[in-house]
């Protein structure tokens, strides 16, 4: 079995429910909407994986299948309005991921089923009751950002040992920064490292704040889990590089040119949002279908990266990495 598989792909066959109606000689086509933070590109490994899952339960775009698209890039301000959009076109279902953006439609509809690709903590959020029983209308995968944004804090402190003076690149209007900031600053102590914040909101934001990690003489950066952020992750990415700095975020920043990665793998997350498309779609209720959390996190290393800025990789992390970027 693909080891980046969740946990209870497994247990996928024996919780399907027997189909209520064959999707592939259903009389009308299902209707899916899709609330994208970012861009069609950035995200298109992610939609191409939920196409394919649901292909494998016979749903079939231009044949029983229609997934309606909104894409926000990035722009926390459209994430009401798509998302309304979306409600208003009476989907069937409506799939999407990120905090923000599930919250945008949660409020938007309170009857319209809503799966989540992923989301930090969806019970912190208050997106669910928990994760065995998540009542309401969503249900889908989470996971926890702080834990992650630590994580990311530790391997590029592994990657770079002489950081003592580390940026957090963060959005101010994230809901989840403040949790963020809190476990950072925990493992920070515990590494002997030395946080500095800093935000951006907008496009000329970021390049405020490269130009203030510069001016306050940053080892490496880390950046935060965000919509905002990921739709410029390669002008971030480029920022790092050009000041000279290691850099940790997701594996799209790392694909983009960032230093090193460290997150669950969207694609598969995505693939398995369409398990819970099909359960809706067959009858299943949102609310009693368990929020599954990702078992497996990919690590990537940019080597091309570090290269460029003059590290090298210790040979045990490398060993570790599940991609090397060459």
């Amino acid at each position: 079995m693909d080891r980046r598989r969740f946990l209870l792909t497994s247990l996928a066959g024996a919780l399907a429910a027997p189909a209520t109606a064959d999707p592939q000689t259903a009389g009308n086509a299902v209707r899916v909407g899709f609330l994208g933070q970012t861009s069609a590109s950035a995200q298109a490994p992610a939609v191409e994986a939920l196409r394919a899952g649901l292909r494998a339960f016979g749903y079939v775009e231009g044949d029983n299948l229609v997934i309606e698209f909104r894409w926000a890039e990035g722009n926390y301000e459209r994430f009401a309005d798509l998302a309304v959009e979306l409600v208003r076109l009476k989907v069937d279902v409506l799939v999407t991921g990120g905090t923000a953006t599930i919250r945008a439609a949660k409020r938007a509809t309170t009857t319209i089923p809503i799966v989540m690709i992923s989301s930090g903590d969806a019970v912190a959020a208050g997106l669910v009751d928990s994760l065995a029983r998540p009542g309401g209308n969503i249900t889908g995968s989470t996971f926890f950002v702080p834990e992650l944004m630590a994580k990311r804090l530790e391997l590029l402190k592994e990657a770079v040992p002489r950081a003592r003076r580390v940026a957090v690149l963060v959005n101010p209007d994230d809901p989840s920064r403040g949790p963020v900031l809190k476990v950072m600053e925990m493992t920070a102590g515990s590494l002997r490292i030395e946080l500095h914040t800093f935000e951006a909101r907008r496009r000329d934001g970021i390049e405020t704040a490269f130009s203030a990690m510069g001016t306050g003489r940053m080892d490496a950066v880390v950046v935060q889990e965000d919509a905002f952020l990921a739709a410029n992750d390669p002008v971030i990415a480029d920022l790092a590089v050009k000041k000279r700095l290691p850099s940790a975020g997701s594996r799209h920043f790392v694909e983009a040119g960032g230093h090193i990665g460290y997150g669950p793998n969207g694609p598969d997350m995505a693939r398995r949002a369409a398990y819970f498309v099909d359960r809706i779609l067959r009858g299943g209720r949102p609310g009693d279908l368990p929020v599954e959390r990702p078992t497996k996190f990919d690590f990537i290393i940019n080597r091309k990266t570090a290269k460029t800025l003059g590290l090298t990789i210790p040979p045990s992390l490398l060993a570790r990495a599940d991609q090397v970027i060459e």
